[in-house]
């Protein structure tokens, strides 16, 4: 296990600092039922009898050159039978172990006794052993999942799983706090031999893991202060249709019947774009006889064969890049090109190029709204290559969906929406303009099929499927919101912004 050094100051009992010692470990590899500790020449062991147990048996090595060692010897021998005396080669060795059937209290004090005639270092290297082993059991982990109706598990050192449920974190006792032995175990265990090694080699990975019969996952791997982590994003084997995700049916479809340009799901992290997507794939599988090839990082949704031939295709593993694939798909007879997420110039550029030569190409971005997906765009490109972006984007951008994940009343959460349909010339213009306001006022054109975050929240509301103050909490505009409810709202008129 990893070694750490700890600056503990001035301490006048090595129960002290055992306890110093052990809270930085619980923080990064578990709870140890060992510690072995030193200072230069000085070194110290702490054990206890199981993990729940206070640390009560002690043992401290000093050289024989230690100075006043003798005077220590017969301290402890003083001290017997509660602290014992034993020399090897080049060390002494004073041991504080309870008698068999007796409590520690009494060991404790005397090695308190002991520790006070010592001048302690300040200073200290250390590593925890003896840490829990017993198998982590990837299949319980799926079934709480299931359970708890979690989206995502999350394995630390030093504490039981943390689920995620309806967007809120809540520690569960299911397994008890665990080691970063148990967790790189079961990393370990769950990866192909490529992504083990990545994660051995970068020290982070992320990865597909199917759990037969209960669900697919998107696990992500990481070290932090030297110990490794794990999320685990749990994915159903049956794809959720339209209506079990609680999006609109009629608008999806149509959008799903598009057979060329670009349609972007966008949101913050957790939002649950990549279920969005993954319906509106499963409805062109299910509905079109096309090829759908898709690029992910990692696949995430494993979608079979229906009425469309669907290629997943797995980053680092089936090719090196979403530019290299998305520039090789075009040679791959595809109808439909799924995009993990675009992330860079080269991959953004390539998607738009795939789009504007006759396919249908879906991915997913992050953005808080869909007004500034746009300009969310652009960042990434030099400001010299922005206005072919622009005009790029005006002539093959079909939609944008942006969502957010609301409370809703009696538990769960319902996703709100708001699209950005490329339907009307106030939003082209907005687009080729580049601004976001001329973008947000042509979606609430009466002639658009777009609409914002305040009327999908308002009509929410008024279904009582969502509270005023969440309702309030997830607009993007409350004030517009609130007029929104009153009957008080006007659209502003583009001339006005532009004169403005």
């Amino acid at each position: 296990m990893a070694v750490f050094l700890m600056g503990t100051g001035a301490q006048h009992s090595l129960q002290n600092v055992v306890a110093l010692l052990e809270k930085q470990l619980l923080r990064t590899q578990g709870v140890p039922r060992r510690i072995n500790a030193w200072s230069g020449d000085f070194r110290l062991e702490a054990e206890r009898p199981d993990f729940d147990a206070p640390f009560s048996r002690f043992a401290v090595y000093l050289p024989k050159s230690w100075p006043d060692v003798g005077a220590l010897e017969e301290k402890t021998r003083g001290l017997a039978p509660y602290g014992t005396v034993s020399h090897n080669e080049d060390n002494v060795q004073f041991s504080f172990v309870p008698p068999e059937g007796e409590g520690p209290e009494k060991s404790l004090e005397a090695f308190d006794s002991f520790a006070a005639e010592l001048t302690l270092p300040e200073v200290w290297r250390a590593e925890g052993d003896k840490y829990r082993l017993d198998h982590i059991s990837a299949e319980l982990l799926f079934k709480a999942i299931i359970q708890y109706r979690a989206s995502d598990v999350h394995l630390s050192p030093g504490v039981s799983p943390v689920f995620r449920i309806d967007g809120e974190t809540r520690s569960s006792d299911l397994l008890g706090p665990l080691s970063a032995v148990q967790i790189e175990s079961l990393i370990r265990e769950m990866s192909l031999d490529e992504a083990w090694k990545e994660f051995e080699t970068t020290r982070q990975t992320s990865f597909n893991y199917h759990q037969s019969g209960l669900g697919y996952s998107r696990v992500s791997a990481f070290v932090k202060s030297g110990a490794p982590h794990c999320t685990i994003r749990f994915l159903p084997e049956t794809i959720p249709s339209f209506e079990e995700l609680h999006v609109p049916k009629d608008t999806m479809v149509k959008l799903a019947e598009l057979h060329r340009g670009l349609l972007l799901v966008t949101g913050m992290t957790g939002s649950g774009k990549t279920t969005t997507v993954a319906a509106l794939i499963d409805w062109i599988n299910s509905t079109r006889s096309s090829h759908i090839l898709t690029i992910e990082n990692p696949i995430e949704f494993v979608h079979t064969n229906k009425k469309s031939i669907v290629s997943q295709r797995n980053l680092g593993m089936d090719v090196d890049s979403f530019y290299d694939a998305v520039t090789g798909a075009l040679r791959h007879d595809p109808d439909v090109i799924l995009i993990g997420e675009m992330r860079d110039p080269d991959t953004i550029r390539s998607a738009i190029n795939a789009a504007a030569t006759g396919h249908l190409v879906v991915s997913t971005l992050h953005a808080n709204t869909a007004a500034e997906v746009v300009n969310r765009v652009l960042s990434f490109f030099d400001p010299v290559e922005r206005d072919l972006v622009k005009l790029q984007l005006r002539d093959c951008l079909q939609c944008v969906i942006c969502q957010r994940l609301v409370p809703k009343l009696g538990g769960g959460r319902i996703p709100a929406l708001e699209m950005m349909l490329n339907d009307v010339k106030a939003i082209a213009d907005g687009i080729m303009e580049g601004s976001t306001d001329h973008i947000r006022i042509g979606m609430q054109q009466t002639v658009s099929h777009s609409f914002l975050f305040e009327h999908y929240l308002h009509n929410l509301l008024k279904q009582q499927k969502i509270d005023l103050a969440h309702a309030q909490e997830f607009a993007t505009d409350q004030s517009m919101l609130d007029q929104i409810r009153m009957g008080t709202y006007a659209v502003p008129r583009l001339e006005g912004v532009r004169g403005h």
